[in-house]
This record gives C-alpha cells, structure tokens and sequence, in this order.
C-alpha cells in the first residue's frame, strides 16, 4: 500500500516481570494542559477571573460547553471489574491498570482524551444512575469488562438515559474486528458469505455481538454454543439474551453439544474458554475458517487449527491474524465524536468492518486477514467511515 508499517517487536515473547510492573508504576496516564500557564496574563485567561466569562457564556448557552471544555473530546471508560480479561471477577481497584490501559489506547491511536471511572457497584439501576449525574463530565461512554448478561441490560440503559456515543467494547469492539477479518477471508478464498454456516463457542458479551453483526450483514446460518451445547428455542433455563438469540439463530433446529454443530460448518468462532475437539474439527467442510480468540489459551492451538482450516486467526500478538479491539474501538468513538453523534449505530459499526478490511488492501493473504494493531492507518480510516455514516443518518 506504499505505507509505513511498524517493525514487528521480536522482543515482545521475552518481557520479564520486573519490565511490566515498571510499565505501570504510577500509573499509566497524567493529565497535561494545552497553553502554558507561565504568565499572569496567561492565568487570569486560563483561571480567574477570565474563566467566569466562559462559564457565564455556558451558562446562557450549554451547546458552547462542546468548544470550550474538553467533554466533547472525552470519553469516560467505565467498568465494574465484574468480568476482567481472562482474570473474571477481580474487583474495581485490580481493574483499574486495564482501564487506564483503555484509556492510553484511546490517547495514542485516535487522540481521544479518555478517562477510567471503575465503580464498586454491580447493582445495574446505580451503574446507570451515576453515569446519569456524571454526564456533564464526559463525551461519550465506553463500557468495559462488565459481566454477561447484565451487561446487556447495562448497556441499553445507559444508552437510553445520556444523549451521547455509548459502546461496550467488549461486545461491539470484537464483534467489529471479527467481521472484518470474517470480510477477508472469504474474500480470500472466494466464498460466498451469505451461505457461510458459522458455529459461535460462546454466548457471553463478545458471542451475542458478534452473532448479531454477522445476522445484521445477511449471514442466515448463525448457531451459538454455551456450556450446556447448541443454544435452541427447546432449552430450558434459558436467560432474556439466549432465548432472543435461539429465535434468530440455528436455523435448521439443531440440538447437541459443540461437536454436532461443527459438522460441515464452514466457519468456527471461539470467544469462551472452551476447548475444540481436534476431531471435531475434522468434520468441518474443506476450506474451514477458525477464529480461535480465547486468551491467553485458544479454544483451539493454531498448529492444530491449520490441519483443517485455510485461515486461522486467534486474539494472540504472538500468531498471524491477531483479532484485536484496538483496531475497532478508537476510530469508532474518534469518527461519532467528530459527527458529533448521538448514538452508535449498527452501520456504523459495519462501515467500521469494512474500513479494516479496506487498509489491507493489496496486502490480503492467508496470514494478514486484518492489519497490525500498531498499523498506524487503521484508526483514521475507521473513524472517517463512521463519520461518514453518522453524517448521512
């Protein structure tokens, strides 16, 4: 594509646990200010008494509260700690290095401000209500690691009640990129994805999304797993998510566990910490995809995947094809801030997918379905087509 690209780290497989508490000592983020404050005149501008001029103007008209405070740039990374990468339940405060890793992400690849808000709470109705009365505060919401199924519920709410850009990025972000990298690979191979039959290990936050933008581009032959097998309207004990899922997946009415949906599948999406059966996997049609994304173990070795299947991809650095949420969630919020959007909707998150696939360009093969995470176009594109969008709507 004629641009430049990162040089792969070849040292990152041999980072010591001395380097990464070092990384995280103090913290991850400051805040730094915009103009110098090195002079009176510059401090009555910037603090009294210049400021009450502003603030009176906000008064009269809170719309110029968008170009005078930062908020409109903002995006508050909210979470629980109820469900934290791999680690689960862990709490507000042990979550708190990966939020502030969020918000660096933010910071770095779409020059968002971001601030991390975890709150020792788990009760839906006081998430909602404090996200309410900090509105003020910030431009947008993104919601992370909250646990399945109240982070559905969460999510909607929180939509509903603020009039800004809300994504839970482990829902949407992975579901995004999975697409994308979906998009590729047929195009790789020259299949039609229409006709896919994809199996989903997985009915959590990143299943459910992930099951919704594949049924939302036209794929028909969608079935979901969870730890109890195929997901079907005749299951009992099924929770609000599942039994909507059941109405609009498995098409053909299957029962059984993860090995009989894998028969003549042609695509298998892992996003549980389930295993595959290597002979299960045996049974899927020529050609297979398997998007293994489980951390840090996938649901399947990659060395294993490439006996049956013609792309594999995991949400590992360490292998080809890492499906990865920063190559999403930037440039989405980047692209609806700038339109100055209200809501996130399902096109935009489409043109996302398409915005990754289209930096490939060229370079598409079996073992580059989507690009870097450090590919330094990724985020400018998928916040060009998301504000395109969000323009048009």
């Amino acid at each position: 594509m004629g641009s430049e690209l990162p040089a792969p780290d070849a040292d990152a497989s041999t980072i010591t646990r001395d380097e990464i508490f070092a990384g995280h000592e103090g913290g991850k983020l400051s805040v730094s200010i915009t103009s110098p404050l090195d002079t009176k005149r510059a401090l009555s501008i910037a603090y009294t008494p210049g400021v009450a001029e502003v603030s009176r103007a906000i008064a009269a008209d809170p719309e110029l509260a968008r170009r005078y405070t930062w908020t409109n740039r903002l995006v508050a990374v909210v979470s629980d700690g109820s469900a934290v990468l791999g680690l689960g339940d862990i709490g507000p405060s042990a979550s708190l290095p990966v939020m502030e890793g969020k918000s660096a992400l933010f910071k770095n690849f779409a020059g968002l401000d971001s601030i991390p808000l975890v709150l020792s709470t788990k009760d839906p109705d006081e998430i909602v209500e404090t996200l309410i009365r900090l509105r003020h505060s910030f431009g947008a919401v993104n919601l992370e690691d909250i646990s399945a199924p109240r982070c559905f519920e969460i999510e909607k709410r929180v939509i509903e009640a603020l009039d800004c850009p809300v994504m839970h990025d482990d829902q949407h972000g992975t579901a995004i990129v999975v697409l994308a990298a979906l998009k590729a690979a047929t195009k790789l191979l020259k299949k039609d994805r229409s006709a896919l039959k994809i199996v989903i290990s997985g009915c959590g936050a990143a299943g459910v999304a992930c099951a919704n933008i594949l049924l939302a581009d036209g794929i028909a032959d969608v079935t979901v797993i969870d730890s109890k097998g195929i997901v079907h309207s005749g299951r009992d004990n099924l929770h609000d998510v599942k039994v909507d899922m059941a109405g609009r997946t498995n098409p053909d009415g299957r029962t059984g566990s993860l090995s009989d949906a894998l028969v003549d599948a042609d695509v298998f999406l892992g996003v549980s910490a389930g295993k595959v059966p290597e002979e299960a996997l045996a049974t899927m049609n020529s050609d297979a995809i398997i998007f293994a994304l489980s951390n840090p173990d996938p649901e399947v070795h990659p060395d294993v995947a490439r006996k049956y299947a013609a792309v594999v991809a995991t949400g590992r650095s360490d292998f080809p094809n890492q499906i990865n949420n920063v190559l999403a969630f930037p440039g989405v919020f980047r692209g609806a801030l700038d339109a100055g959007a209200r809501r996130i909707t399902e096109e935009m998150k489409l043109a996302a997918a398409d915005a990754i696939v289209e930096v490939l360009g060229d370079d598409l093969s079996a073992e580059m379905i989507v690009p870097s995470p450090l590919d330094p176009r990724v985020a400018p594109a998928v916040a060009d087509a998301v504000a395109r969008v969000a323009k048009q709507g």
